[in-house]
């Protein structure tokens, strides 16, 4: 017996939401759609349902709105069945039913991210736990103390333990045999890197070793170090180093297939640093390619660095592509439809209404405050006297109807129409009163019912009353 679905929506948003579902129909999907009695779905609340829901009529699941704020286990508890949200906006809800009408699950991943703290030796004790912190809240799962050739590190012992005392995994990362030893008798987690030369450091310390090749390239002396700790039974990761663009990049990739294929069991570990730093390009894209390799080979270890300034959001980019990468590999799929917080600068559907739709929703307006949307057409402004169409907020200003002296809406139209414009030139989703989404490119200042405490979630968009006169039911 199908399961029986209850969608709660406003009275904007019930005829297309009927229009969708109808479409969608099939023996599978049993529904009822139910306005509560509020003009935008949008401004629906958890505690606005428990008041006025008195049951789940008949339903097994109730689905609200994307935007719908508050905790839904409030209404949950009180109608006895599960209330989750749907995607952001409507014309998502196909993608969002073929998953059963479930979110994806985003809170499993199996990529450890060791991020390096790359001038750990010219930091304070105090200064390497303010990055810590900070990396660890992106999503890092290990400390790297960055050791530099040639600079001393007097306080390595007293960095380690300060991390281990605030909850941080560590790993020291030096090719100077001495602050190895120094790191491992100081209880580092890891050490990198070892070479076949220095293994002997792993029978003088309990810490894990990270391998690499002797010399650059060089998959032998990395297969023989491998060959010699396995045969110890000594736990390890191997790394058979990523290069630069130009620099051996392809061929570097090639060692990591040719390392998978050679040892199919064993834990390794890829660096992207030298590709997301090195690189003047956007670093979200590159990393999600960097990831889908790693998951293809089974790569469970990512260290990366946030050294150059467009790389300051690698860490909860890396994060972010984690999870999506695990879930679409376990459902055997295209990395698609599960999160769109990578695409920071454009979206695959950044205008789910056509010009002629969003008119048709003009026309229902009968109350004065504008409301805003964007179209391939550009940008539309409405109200119940009518819509208006620019692509330039300048275009658009003298057109509307502000009361003279009114600052505030001026403003607040001002901050909108701009948005409106960023959102049009770059073909982003666009939700009136919403800032635009840059997934984890922006440090969040609350992350909100999420998955998990990094993971983003999809942008998109709803039809929303102006801010200045909205009133809540």
């Amino acid at each position: 017996m199908a399961e029986r679905l209850l969608f709660l929506t406003g009275k904007l948003a019930e005829p297309g939401l009927c229009r969708i579902l109808g479409a969608s129909q099939g023996p599978e999907l049993s529904y009822e759609v139910l306005n509560i009695g509020v003009s935008v779905a949008a401004l629906m609340s958890a505690e606005m349902i428990a008041r006025r829901l008195d049951g789940p009529r008949g339903a097994d699941r109730v689905i609200v709105p994307g935007l719908c704020a508050g905790d839904l286990t409030v209404p949950a508890e009180k109608l006895g069945v599960p209330v989750v949200r749907g995607p952001e906006d409507m014309k998502d809800l196909p993608g969002f039913l073929g998953r059963g009408g479930v979110p994806p699950d985003l809170s499993r991943y199996d990529i450890r991210i060791f991020a390096e703290i790359v001038d750990a030796p010219r930091l304070c004790v105090e200064g390497i736990l303010d990055r810590a912190a900070r990396y660890g809240a992106d999503g890092a799962d290990v400390i790297d103390l960055g050791c530099l050739p040639g600079v001393p590190f007097p306080h390595l012992e007293e960095a380690i333990a300060a991390l281990h005392e605030h909850g941080h995994r560590v790993s020291v990362d030096s090719l100077v045999t001495e602050e190895l030893l120094r790191g491992g008798r100081a209880g580092a987690d890891h050490l990198l890197s070892l070479k076949e030369s220095t293994l002997a450091v792993a029978d003088e310390v309990g810490s894990i070793p990270v391998l690499i090749p002797e010399e650059p390239g060089d998959l032998a002396s990395l297969g023989r170090a491998i060959d010699a700790l396995a045969a110890r039974g000594r736990p390890f990761i191997a790394d058979s180093v990523l290069d630069p663009i130009h620099f051996g990049l392809s061929r570097s990739l090639a060692r990591y297939v040719e390392l998978r294929d050679r040892y199919p069991g064993i834990e390794i570990m890829m660096g992207t640093g030298n590709v997301s730093e090195l690189t003047d390009a956007d670093t979200a894209g590159l990393n999600a390619f960097m990831l889908g390799v790693m998951s293809e080979l089974r790569i469970t270890h990512l260290l990366t660095t946030e050294v150059s300034p467009h790389a300051r959001s690698v860490v909860r980019e890396i994060d972010c592509a984690r999870r999506m990468l695990f879930a679409a590999r376990e459902d055997r799929s295209l990395p698609r439809g599960y999160d769109a917080s990578l695409c920071a600068l454009h979206e695959r559907k950044p205008f789910p209404y056509s010009e002629s739709e969003i008119a048709e929703i003009a026309a229902e307006i009968r109350d004065p405050s504008y409301r805003v949307n964007v179209s391939a057409a550009g940008i539309h402004v409405y109200n119940r006297d009518g819509m208006t169409t620019a692509t330039d907020p300048f275009d658009l200003f003298p057109r509307l109807d502000l009361l003279q002296g009114d600052a505030p809406h001026a403003f607040y139209m001002g901050v909108e129409l701009g948005r409106a414009q960023i959102a049009w030139q770059l073909g982003k989703r666009y939700v009136q009163d919403e800032p635009l989404k840059w997934g984890p490119a922006v440090r969040p200042a609350v992350s909100e019912d999420t998955a998990s405490p990094h993971a983003y979630k999809p942008e998109g968009t709803t039809l929303r009353a102006g801010r200045r006169k909205r009133e809540v039911p």
